[in-house]
């Protein structure tokens, strides 16, 4: 190789630590000046530490614009969220407004991330916003929180009938998987590279899991791979208007029906694949209903509830800078989803009805059959967290992820304890003040 070719590459190298420094990839100042020295004295550059810890301020995949991202400017008097099609409270408070009420309280504006035109969708999926709380699907924030920047894991919900089916053409002689052995199965490839591929890990994650239960390993089967450019978050055609309420953007299309959301389903039904992975009940009962799939495996109905892989627990997440420069913005939304989750425990019909407007469960009684024995108050129990963990394993040992962390440590239950603490002596004090009243009457009377 030529001199200058040689001076080119370790430019090139050192040039690539530089960008891992300032934007907080573990790198230190000393691998920088060390690499540069050896550019001067025409030594190999050094290389990275393998091992990288989970860098503590917000960056930008490598090669992205900063500005490419839009987001409102940062003020504290306003809180936004952001979610998923989960069942969640957050899902059923867009209807009662009853965390809104608790931020009104305490003076700050709370709003749907896209009730600003300002905001595009990337938020939901690389949280730049440092104002902002998510509550939605797994994979994504544990992506945030391993490669991008430092969060809070404030709680979870966790919906374990949703694990995942193996589905093939309704007509196809296929009824076991083993039957699969030399086939075709599809499995997704998002070509974004600023965000998490969440679609693809819960298919490889339910895909390998479903042969591994029948005695096969993905060498048995032919993966076939649909790759797609997965960036309409920050086109102006697709962002749209802003909108008041997330389930608005499912007032303008026809969700349960949309091939946008199954876009391997046409694959498996022209015959480019012999199966795919779908979710159980959810997308399942609306794919089994049009009399041409079916499902030859279902991880949820085995009694193993760590086959549970579809995305979840769902996940409410808060960027560090929230939980420690302004917890009190954390608990009022803890307090919202821990009075709405019990009111939709104790309305479970109510709470279907609701969430059937976004789900995508086949109609209201097929939500409510997913929801009946869920507890809609997130928590951060043990075994939820160890579900978590199974999730956020899966994704450092296929390299989904570049850095590994403990959930544990990830998790902040604080907040929900004081959030549901501020609730217990809110009641009584409305109980206290109600029996006070009552016996001054009596003593009036």
């Amino acid at each position: 190789m030529a001199g200058k070719e040689k001076a080119e590459l370790k430019l090139e190298e050192v040039s690539k630590l530089l960008v891992d420094r300032l934007t907080g990839g573990g790198v230190s100042l000393g691998d920088v000046l060390h690499a540069a020295e050896g550019l001067l004295q025409g030594a190999p550059a050094a290389k990275a530490p393998a091992e990288k810890k989970a860098p503590a301020k917000a960056k930008v995949a490598v090669g992205e614009e900063s500005s490419k991202f839009k987001t409102v400017p940062l003020d504290w008097t306003e809180v936004y969220y952001t979610t998923c099609q989960n069942i969640a409270a957050i899902n059923v408070d867009q209807e009662l407004g009853w965390t809104r009420e608790e931020y009104k309280k305490i003076g700050v504006k709370y709003a749907y991330l896209r009730s600003r035109e300002e905001n595009d969708w990337y938020p939901h999926y690389i949280h730049n916003l440092d104002n902002l709380i998510r509550f939605g699907g797994l994979f994504p924030p544990i992506a945030v929180h391993a490669d991008i920047r430092r969060t809070k894991l404030l709680g979870v919900t966790h919906v374990p009938a949703e694990g995942g089916c193996m589905l093939v053409r309704a007509r196809d002689d296929l009824y076991r998987v083993q039957e699969l052995r030399g086939k075709k199965i599809g499995l997704s490839k998002s070509l974004n590279s600023i965000k998490n591929d969440w679609f693809r890990i819960q298919e490889q994650q339910g895909i390998e899991l479903m042969l591994r239960l029948n005695g096969m390993t993905m060498d048995d089967v032919e993966i076939v791979d649909f790759p797609y450019a997965d960036d309409w978050f920050d086109k102006p055609e697709m962002v749209g208007p802003p909108m008041e309420n997330a389930s608005e953007l499912y007032l303008k299309r026809d969700h349960k029906h949309d091939m946008a959301y199954r876009p391997l389903e046409t694959a498996l039904l022209d015959g480019t694949v012999d199966a795919i992975y779908t979710q159980s009940k959810v997308f399942q009962h609306i794919q089994e209903a049009t009399g041409t799939l079916k499902a030859i495996e279902d991880l949820s109905r085995y009694p193993d509830w760590t086959l549970q892989v579809a995305n979840i627990p769902a996940a409410i997440t808060c960027t560090a800078e929230m939980a420690e420069q302004h917890p009190e913005l954390v608990v009022a939304f803890m307090k919202g989803m821990i009075k709405v989750g019990r009111w939709s425990n104790e309305h479970k019909h109510a709470a279907a009805a609701i969430l059937d407007k976004q789900t995508l469960y086949l109609d209201v009684e097929d939500t409510y059959q997913g929801i009946k024995h869920i507890d809609m108050v997130p928590n951060l129990s043990k075994q939820n967290l160890a579900s978590v963990a199974f999730g956020k394993d899966f994704m450092f040992k296929h390299d989904y992820i570049k850095n590994d962390f403990d959930v544990n440590e990830w998790a902040a239950p604080e907040f929900l304890e004081q959030a549901a603490q501020e609730l217990l002596n809110e009641r009584w004090k409305i109980e206290t003040g109600a029996k006070m009243l009552t016996a001054s009457i009596r003593r009036l009377g």
